[in-house]
Protein backbone atom coordinates (compact mmCIF):
# COMPACT_ATOMS: atom_id res chain seq x y z
CA UNK A 1 0.00 0.00 0.00
CA UNK A 2 2.63 2.60 1.00
CA UNK A 3 4.35 1.82 -2.68
CA UNK A 4 1.02 3.19 -4.58
CA UNK A 5 0.02 5.35 -2.41
CA UNK A 6 3.98 7.06 -3.35
CA UNK A 7 3.52 5.94 -6.88
CA UNK A 8 0.28 7.78 -7.70
CA UNK A 9 1.06 11.03 -6.82
CA UNK A 10 4.32 10.69 -9.21
CA UNK A 11 2.46 9.61 -11.85
CA UNK A 12 -0.13 12.72 -11.47
CA UNK A 13 2.64 15.41 -10.78
CA UNK A 14 4.29 14.11 -13.98
CA UNK A 15 1.18 14.42 -16.26
CA UNK A 16 0.58 17.97 -14.76
CA UNK A 17 4.58 18.87 -15.15
CA UNK A 18 3.92 17.80 -18.86
CA UNK A 19 0.55 20.08 -18.85
CA UNK A 20 2.39 23.13 -17.31
CA UNK A 21 5.16 22.64 -19.53
CA UNK A 22 3.13 23.27 -22.96
CA UNK A 23 1.22 25.96 -21.42
CA UNK A 24 4.31 27.85 -20.64
CA UNK A 25 5.63 26.97 -24.75
CA UNK A 26 2.46 28.52 -26.03
CA UNK A 27 2.35 31.03 -23.60
CA UNK A 28 5.84 32.16 -24.76
CA UNK A 29 5.09 31.62 -27.79
CA UNK A 30 1.72 33.68 -28.53
CA UNK A 31 3.79 36.42 -27.13
CA UNK A 32 5.97 36.01 -29.97
CA UNK A 33 3.14 35.87 -32.23
CA UNK A 34 1.83 39.15 -30.76
CA UNK A 35 4.88 40.97 -32.02
CA UNK A 36 4.60 39.86 -35.85
CA UNK A 37 0.82 41.44 -35.80
CA UNK A 38 0.71 43.81 -38.57
CA UNK A 39 -2.73 45.41 -37.31
CA UNK A 40 -3.07 47.52 -33.92
CA UNK A 41 -6.14 45.16 -32.42
CA UNK A 42 -7.25 48.30 -30.25
CA UNK A 43 -6.60 50.19 -27.50
CA UNK A 44 -9.07 47.60 -26.07
CA UNK A 45 -7.99 44.68 -26.83
CA UNK A 46 -4.35 45.79 -25.76
CA UNK A 47 -5.85 46.64 -22.29
CA UNK A 48 -6.87 43.26 -21.86
CA UNK A 49 -3.35 41.90 -23.80
CA UNK A 50 -1.67 43.61 -20.55
CA UNK A 51 -3.94 42.53 -17.84
CA UNK A 52 -3.94 38.64 -18.71
CA UNK A 53 -0.14 39.16 -19.25
CA UNK A 54 0.48 40.61 -16.06
CA UNK A 55 -2.16 38.23 -14.24
CA UNK A 56 -0.15 35.31 -15.65
CA UNK A 57 3.20 36.35 -14.60
CA UNK A 58 2.93 37.90 -11.38
CA UNK A 59 -0.37 36.90 -10.53
CA UNK A 60 -3.20 39.10 -8.95
CA UNK A 61 -2.73 42.85 -9.07
CA UNK A 62 -0.27 43.92 -5.89
CA UNK A 63 0.51 47.63 -7.53
CA UNK A 64 -0.77 50.68 -5.84
CA UNK A 65 -3.13 52.67 -8.05
CA UNK A 66 -2.15 55.14 -10.05
CA UNK A 67 -2.98 58.78 -9.66
CA UNK A 68 -6.29 60.44 -11.52
CA UNK A 69 -4.64 61.96 -13.91
CA UNK A 70 -2.49 59.51 -14.89
CA UNK A 71 -4.63 58.23 -17.38
CA UNK A 72 -2.62 55.50 -19.48
CA UNK A 73 -1.47 53.93 -16.12
CA UNK A 74 -4.66 54.09 -14.40
CA UNK A 75 -6.30 52.41 -17.36
CA UNK A 76 -3.72 49.66 -17.80
CA UNK A 77 -4.31 48.84 -13.24
CA UNK A 78 -7.52 49.01 -13.93
CA UNK A 79 -7.86 46.07 -16.33
CA UNK A 80 -5.54 44.31 -14.17
CA UNK A 81 -7.07 44.48 -11.28
CA UNK A 82 -10.74 43.83 -13.02
CA UNK A 83 -9.18 40.42 -13.00
CA UNK A 84 -9.01 39.56 -9.48
CA UNK A 85 -8.34 36.24 -8.27
CA UNK A 86 -7.69 34.55 -11.44
CA UNK A 87 -5.37 31.91 -11.72
CA UNK A 88 -2.14 32.64 -13.54
CA UNK A 89 -2.82 29.45 -15.05
CA UNK A 90 -6.24 30.89 -16.46
CA UNK A 91 -4.60 34.13 -17.43
CA UNK A 92 -1.79 32.24 -19.79
CA UNK A 93 -4.63 29.85 -21.07
CA UNK A 94 -6.84 33.20 -22.18
CA UNK A 95 -3.99 35.51 -22.80
CA UNK A 96 -2.61 32.22 -25.42
CA UNK A 97 -6.46 32.23 -27.16
CA UNK A 98 -7.14 35.78 -27.30
CA UNK A 99 -3.48 36.20 -29.44
CA UNK A 100 -4.54 33.22 -31.52
CA UNK A 101 -7.57 34.57 -32.35
CA UNK A 102 -5.95 37.80 -33.77
CA UNK A 103 -3.36 36.00 -35.93
CA UNK A 104 -6.37 33.73 -37.27
CA UNK A 105 -8.28 36.87 -38.19
CA UNK A 106 -4.92 38.51 -39.05
CA UNK A 107 -4.39 35.79 -41.46
CA UNK A 108 -8.24 35.58 -42.83
CA UNK A 109 -7.87 39.49 -43.89
CA UNK A 110 -5.01 39.34 -45.83
CA UNK A 111 -5.85 35.83 -47.25
CA UNK A 112 -8.88 38.20 -48.45
CA UNK A 113 -7.09 41.00 -49.24
CA UNK A 114 -4.44 38.95 -51.58
CA UNK A 115 -7.51 36.76 -53.90
CA UNK A 116 -10.36 39.60 -53.54
CA UNK A 117 -12.60 38.74 -56.05
CA UNK A 118 -12.59 40.61 -59.31
CA UNK A 119 -16.23 42.38 -60.07
CA UNK A 120 -17.63 43.21 -63.71
CA UNK A 121 -19.13 45.81 -64.41
CA UNK A 122 -22.80 45.17 -66.91
CA UNK A 123 -24.09 46.59 -69.44
CA UNK A 124 -20.74 47.07 -71.76
CA UNK A 125 -20.51 45.53 -75.38
CA UNK A 126 -17.39 46.99 -76.93
CA UNK A 127 -15.18 47.02 -73.63
CA UNK A 128 -15.05 45.54 -70.42
CA UNK A 129 -14.46 46.96 -67.28
CA UNK A 130 -13.83 45.04 -63.44
CA UNK A 131 -12.77 46.02 -60.08
CA UNK A 132 -10.34 44.33 -58.40
CA UNK A 133 -7.57 45.65 -55.47
CA UNK A 134 -8.81 48.72 -55.86
CA UNK A 135 -8.09 49.34 -59.58
CA UNK A 136 -11.11 50.06 -61.75
CA UNK A 137 -10.08 48.41 -65.46
CA UNK A 138 -11.13 49.84 -68.79
CA UNK A 139 -9.89 47.48 -71.43
CA UNK A 140 -10.98 48.07 -75.22
CA UNK A 141 -12.46 44.49 -76.22
CA UNK A 142 -12.36 44.94 -80.08
CA UNK A 143 -9.61 42.55 -80.75
CA UNK A 144 -10.81 41.43 -83.83
CA UNK A 145 -10.95 45.35 -85.15
CA UNK A 146 -7.83 45.66 -83.77
CA UNK A 147 -9.75 47.88 -80.90
CA UNK A 148 -10.76 50.79 -83.01
CA UNK A 149 -13.35 53.26 -81.74
CA UNK A 150 -17.09 53.22 -83.03
CA UNK A 151 -19.36 55.85 -81.53
CA UNK A 152 -20.49 53.01 -79.06
CA UNK A 153 -17.40 52.38 -77.77
CA UNK A 154 -16.99 56.11 -77.47
CA UNK A 155 -20.22 56.18 -75.88
CA UNK A 156 -19.60 53.03 -73.74
CA UNK A 157 -15.81 54.58 -72.37
CA UNK A 158 -17.48 58.05 -71.39
CA UNK A 159 -19.95 56.09 -69.31
CA UNK A 160 -17.29 54.27 -67.94
CA UNK A 161 -15.25 56.55 -67.03
CA UNK A 162 -18.16 58.23 -65.29
CA UNK A 163 -18.57 55.67 -63.30
CA UNK A 164 -14.92 55.09 -62.42
CA UNK A 165 -14.73 58.25 -60.75
CA UNK A 166 -17.41 57.79 -58.37
CA UNK A 167 -17.15 54.14 -57.59
CA UNK A 168 -14.62 52.99 -54.52
CA UNK A 169 -11.69 52.05 -56.81
CA UNK A 170 -7.80 53.61 -56.10
CA UNK A 171 -6.85 54.40 -59.47
CA UNK A 172 -8.33 53.66 -63.23
CA UNK A 173 -6.36 51.96 -66.01
CA UNK A 174 -6.75 52.18 -69.62
CA UNK A 175 -5.98 49.32 -71.28
CA UNK A 176 -6.42 47.26 -74.53
CA UNK A 177 -7.25 43.45 -75.65
CA UNK A 178 -5.13 41.25 -78.02
CA UNK A 179 -2.32 42.41 -79.70
CA UNK A 180 -3.09 46.48 -80.26
CA UNK A 181 -3.69 49.10 -77.44
CA UNK A 182 -6.15 50.13 -80.17
CA UNK A 183 -5.89 51.80 -83.50
CA UNK A 184 -7.96 54.10 -82.75
CA UNK A 185 -10.69 56.17 -84.50
CA UNK A 186 -13.20 52.99 -86.51
CA UNK A 187 -12.78 55.09 -90.04
CA UNK A 188 -15.87 53.36 -90.44
CA UNK A 189 -17.84 56.08 -88.66
CA UNK A 190 -16.90 57.81 -91.88
CA UNK A 191 -18.51 55.66 -94.41
CA UNK A 192 -21.79 55.13 -95.62
CA UNK A 193 -23.16 58.74 -94.48
CA UNK A 194 -24.66 59.97 -97.51
CA UNK A 195 -24.10 63.94 -98.51
CA UNK A 196 -26.94 65.09 -97.09
CA UNK A 197 -26.14 63.91 -93.71
CA UNK A 198 -22.68 65.06 -93.62
CA UNK A 199 -23.11 67.86 -91.70
CA UNK A 200 -24.88 65.99 -89.39
CA UNK A 201 -22.32 63.72 -88.97
CA UNK A 202 -19.95 66.21 -88.07
CA UNK A 203 -21.38 68.05 -86.15
CA UNK A 204 -22.33 65.26 -83.94
CA UNK A 205 -19.10 63.52 -84.37
CA UNK A 206 -17.83 66.67 -82.77
CA UNK A 207 -20.17 66.66 -80.00
CA UNK A 208 -19.59 63.07 -79.16
CA UNK A 209 -15.60 63.75 -79.22
CA UNK A 210 -15.39 67.25 -77.18
CA UNK A 211 -17.23 64.96 -74.55
CA UNK A 212 -14.82 62.04 -75.08
CA UNK A 213 -12.08 63.94 -74.28
CA UNK A 214 -13.47 66.25 -71.46
CA UNK A 215 -14.12 62.92 -69.26
CA UNK A 216 -10.40 62.37 -69.50
CA UNK A 217 -9.78 66.45 -68.69
CA UNK A 218 -11.86 66.02 -65.63
CA UNK A 219 -11.45 62.43 -64.23
CA UNK A 220 -11.11 63.18 -60.24
CA UNK A 221 -8.47 59.96 -59.51
CA UNK A 222 -5.15 59.08 -61.19
CA UNK A 223 -5.73 58.16 -64.88
CA UNK A 224 -3.09 55.03 -66.15
CA UNK A 225 -2.89 53.93 -69.67
CA UNK A 226 -1.18 50.10 -70.08
CA UNK A 227 -0.20 50.14 -73.44
CA UNK A 228 0.15 46.94 -74.37
CA UNK A 229 0.86 47.01 -78.41
CA UNK A 230 -0.03 49.57 -81.12
CA UNK A 231 -1.89 53.06 -80.10
CA UNK A 232 -3.01 55.32 -83.53
CA UNK A 233 -4.96 58.33 -83.49
CA UNK A 234 -7.42 59.76 -80.59
CA UNK A 235 -5.85 56.95 -78.29
CA UNK A 236 -2.50 58.89 -78.83
CA UNK A 237 -3.59 62.05 -78.28
CA UNK A 238 -5.23 61.33 -75.20
CA UNK A 239 -2.21 59.87 -73.72
CA UNK A 240 -1.11 63.56 -72.67
CA UNK A 241 -4.07 63.79 -70.03
CA UNK A 242 -3.24 60.59 -68.43
CA UNK A 243 -1.33 60.77 -65.14
CA UNK A 244 1.17 57.93 -65.87
CA UNK A 245 1.53 55.72 -69.22
CA UNK A 246 3.63 52.72 -68.75
CA UNK A 247 4.31 50.45 -72.57
CA UNK A 248 5.33 47.62 -73.38
CA UNK A 249 8.51 47.81 -75.86
CA UNK A 250 6.18 46.10 -78.52
CA UNK A 251 4.04 49.37 -78.76
CA UNK A 252 3.90 52.18 -81.06
CA UNK A 253 2.49 55.58 -81.45
CA UNK A 254 1.17 57.00 -84.54
CA UNK A 255 -1.05 59.59 -85.09
CA UNK A 256 -1.73 60.10 -88.89
CA UNK A 257 -3.81 63.75 -88.80
CA UNK A 258 -2.41 64.64 -91.96
CA UNK A 259 -2.19 61.56 -93.96
CA UNK A 260 -6.08 61.37 -93.55
CA UNK A 261 -7.13 64.83 -94.29
CA UNK A 262 -7.55 65.63 -90.49
CA UNK A 263 -6.27 67.83 -87.26
CA UNK A 264 -5.07 66.77 -83.46
CA UNK A 265 -7.43 66.36 -80.96
CA UNK A 266 -7.31 65.02 -77.60
CA UNK A 267 -5.76 68.09 -76.50
CA UNK A 268 -2.66 67.12 -77.83
CA UNK A 269 -2.01 70.48 -80.11
CA UNK A 270 -1.43 71.97 -76.56
CA UNK A 271 0.25 69.52 -74.76
CA UNK A 272 2.33 67.56 -76.98
CA UNK A 273 4.47 70.76 -77.89
CA UNK A 274 4.60 71.20 -73.79
CA UNK A 275 5.42 67.65 -73.43
CA UNK A 276 7.40 66.82 -76.28
CA UNK A 277 8.87 70.35 -77.39
CA UNK A 278 7.58 71.97 -80.18
CA UNK A 279 9.78 70.22 -83.23
CA UNK A 280 9.00 66.91 -82.03
CA UNK A 281 5.56 67.24 -81.40
CA UNK A 282 5.40 68.94 -85.19
CA UNK A 283 7.08 65.73 -86.29
CA UNK A 284 4.09 63.54 -84.49
CA UNK A 285 0.80 65.95 -85.21
CA UNK A 286 2.50 67.53 -88.38
CA UNK A 287 4.02 64.72 -90.37
CA UNK A 288 2.71 61.79 -88.80
CA UNK A 289 5.84 60.42 -87.36
CA UNK A 290 5.26 57.14 -85.79
CA UNK A 291 7.25 56.94 -82.40
CA UNK A 292 8.55 53.65 -80.89
CA UNK A 293 7.91 53.20 -77.09
CA UNK A 294 11.64 54.21 -76.33
CA UNK A 295 11.17 57.35 -78.66
CA UNK A 296 7.95 58.10 -77.11
CA UNK A 297 9.46 57.43 -73.38
CA UNK A 298 12.70 59.55 -74.29
CA UNK A 299 10.35 62.25 -75.23
CA UNK A 300 8.10 62.05 -72.34
CA UNK A 301 4.81 60.95 -73.77
CA UNK A 302 5.52 57.57 -71.80
CA UNK A 303 6.13 56.72 -68.43
CA UNK A 304 8.25 54.12 -68.61
CA UNK A 305 8.70 50.69 -70.96
CA UNK A 306 8.82 47.24 -69.91
CA UNK A 307 9.88 44.48 -72.07
CA UNK A 308 6.64 42.92 -73.34
CA UNK A 309 7.30 39.16 -71.66
CA UNK A 310 7.22 40.84 -68.11
CA UNK A 311 4.89 43.58 -69.33
CA UNK A 312 1.86 42.63 -67.57
CA UNK A 313 3.27 40.96 -64.17
CA UNK A 314 5.78 43.92 -63.69
CA UNK A 315 3.12 46.72 -64.08
CA UNK A 316 0.33 45.14 -62.61
CA UNK A 317 2.50 44.70 -59.21
CA UNK A 318 3.52 48.02 -59.37
CA UNK A 319 -0.10 49.10 -59.80
CA UNK A 320 -1.41 47.18 -57.11
CA UNK A 321 1.36 48.83 -54.49
CA UNK A 322 -0.25 52.58 -56.18
CA UNK A 323 -3.95 51.42 -55.54
CA UNK A 324 -3.05 50.71 -51.65
CA UNK A 325 -2.10 54.27 -51.12
CA UNK A 326 -4.71 56.23 -49.49
CA UNK A 327 -7.35 57.32 -51.93
CA UNK A 328 -8.62 60.47 -51.00
CA UNK A 329 -4.98 62.11 -50.53
CA UNK A 330 -4.44 60.70 -54.27
CA UNK A 331 -7.46 62.21 -55.85
CA UNK A 332 -7.25 65.36 -53.88
CA UNK A 333 -3.14 65.65 -54.94
CA UNK A 334 -4.36 65.07 -58.97
CA UNK A 335 -7.02 66.95 -59.07
CA UNK A 336 -4.66 70.36 -57.38
CA UNK A 337 -1.95 68.93 -60.20
CA UNK A 338 -4.59 69.57 -62.61
CA UNK A 339 -6.53 72.52 -61.58
CA UNK A 340 -4.49 75.04 -63.34
CA UNK A 341 -4.53 73.77 -66.41
CA UNK A 342 -8.33 72.85 -66.37
CA UNK A 343 -9.37 75.60 -67.65
CA UNK A 344 -7.27 75.76 -70.49
CA UNK A 345 -7.22 72.20 -71.64
CA UNK A 346 -11.49 72.34 -72.03
CA UNK A 347 -10.82 75.59 -74.34
CA UNK A 348 -8.19 73.80 -76.32
CA UNK A 349 -10.50 70.58 -76.90
CA UNK A 350 -13.43 72.65 -77.83
CA UNK A 351 -11.30 74.69 -80.38
CA UNK A 352 -9.72 70.96 -81.66
CA UNK A 353 -13.36 69.93 -82.02
CA UNK A 354 -14.16 73.00 -83.83
CA UNK A 355 -11.71 72.69 -86.54
CA UNK A 356 -12.01 68.83 -86.76
CA UNK A 357 -15.78 69.85 -87.86
CA UNK A 358 -14.48 71.60 -90.55
CA UNK A 359 -12.32 69.19 -91.56
CA UNK A 360 -14.50 66.45 -91.55
CA UNK A 361 -16.64 68.18 -94.26
CA UNK A 362 -13.72 69.34 -96.33
CA UNK A 363 -13.34 67.64 -99.99
CA UNK A 364 -9.72 67.07 -98.98
CA UNK A 365 -10.90 64.41 -95.79
CA UNK A 366 -13.57 63.15 -97.56
CA UNK A 367 -10.63 62.66 -100.63
CA UNK A 368 -8.33 61.12 -98.14
CA UNK A 369 -10.48 58.65 -96.55
CA UNK A 370 -11.52 57.25 -99.53
CA UNK A 371 -7.69 56.91 -100.63
CA UNK A 372 -7.08 55.01 -97.17
CA UNK A 373 -10.19 52.47 -98.10
CA UNK A 374 -9.16 51.72 -101.75
CA UNK A 375 -5.26 50.92 -100.34
CA UNK A 376 -6.69 48.87 -98.03
CA UNK A 377 -9.18 47.14 -100.38
CA UNK A 378 -5.77 46.54 -102.64
CA UNK A 379 -3.85 44.58 -99.41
Amino acid sequence: RPAQAVCIPAVHLHMTAATMQVSQEDFEKAQEQLKLLKKDPGNETKLKLYALFKQATEGPCNSPKPGMLDFVKKAKWDAWNSLGNLSQDNAKQQYTELVSSLVSAESADQKKDASPEESTHDGYETILVTTKNNITKIMFNRPDKKNAINHKMYREIIKALEEAGKDDSTIAVITGNGDYYSSGNDLNNFTNVQPSEMEKMAKDGAVLLKEFVGHFIDFPKPLVAVVNGPAIGICVTVLGLCDIVYASDRATFHSPFSQLGQSPEGCSSYLFPKIMGLAKANEVLLFNKKLTAAEACAQGLVTEVFPDRTFQKEVWARLEAYASLPKNSLAVSKQLLRSMEKEKLHAVNSKECEVLKERWLSDECINAIVSFFQKKSKL
